[in-house]
């Protein structure tokens, strides 16, 4: 019997993580998840962690989550001009990377969760509202021909804002310029296609950056 009521404790504790309605302190380190995950409920927008590490799709309060950069995210700023916004060439840069790498974080950006036609444009924004830390933070991602985009950038003012379209899964490169914690403050907000303004509030990241 106590093995039973186990089993049935541990199933209804996978559900509720599924669900999005249990909001265990984690820390993600490697494998997928969407960092920036917005979803349409009911009648509101909601911003939450996507984590895909553990238990596939489990939707995770932000407040609830720590996304680290391991040592083997380290790398150095390149020599081409373009990249000067990480800082000097050749000094330490850490970055989640775009593309998937072995035993590193892969955080995304999805609007999956929300529906065609409930968004005027079907579009909305994300706002990097601040970030504080030991050093500057952006986002970008890398063309083809390695020359980056820009999407946010603590070290040339914020907020700065990027629109997304609905049913988009996209990733980019998460850059950290020094080690410790960064806190970093985003929030979406769009047009109902009926009319009025909605926003998910303003939700709080942490991640910590190893040496």
């Amino acid at each position: 019997m106590i093995r039973r009521l186990t089993a049935v404790a541990l199933a209804a504790g996978l559900a509720l993580v599924t669900s999005g309605t249990a909001h265990a302190a984690v820390t993600l380190s490697s494998g997928h998840a969407d960092a920036i995950d917005v979803d349409w409920t009911g009648s509101a927008l909601t911003l939450d962690v996507r984590d895909d590490t553990v238990v596939p799709g489990a939707d995770r309060d932000p407040s609830t989550v720590t996304l680290n950069a391991v040592p083997a995210s380290r790398t150095t700023v390149p020599s081409n001009p373009s990249y000067a916004f990480l800082g000097s060439p050749g000094s330490p840069v850490w970055i989640l990377p775009q593309s998937q790498a072995n035993g590193v974080l892969w955080a995304g950006f999805s609007t999956e969760g929300v529906p065609t036609g409930v968004l005027q444009g079907n579009a909305l924004t994300v706002k990097l509202v601040s970030v504080t830390g030991p050093a500057g933070f952006s986002v970008f991602t890398t063309g083809s021909f390695g020359t980056p985009t820009v999407w946010f950038d603590s070290g040339n003012g914020l907020p700065d804002s990027r629109s997304f379209a609905v049913n988009t899964h996209a990733h980019a490169n998460w850059a950290f310029e020094a080690a410790g914690t960064y806190t970093a403050v985003f929030e979406v907000t769009a047009t109902q296609a009926a009319g009025g303004a909605v926003t998910t509030g303003q939700k709080a990241y942490t991640f910590t950056v190893q040496p």
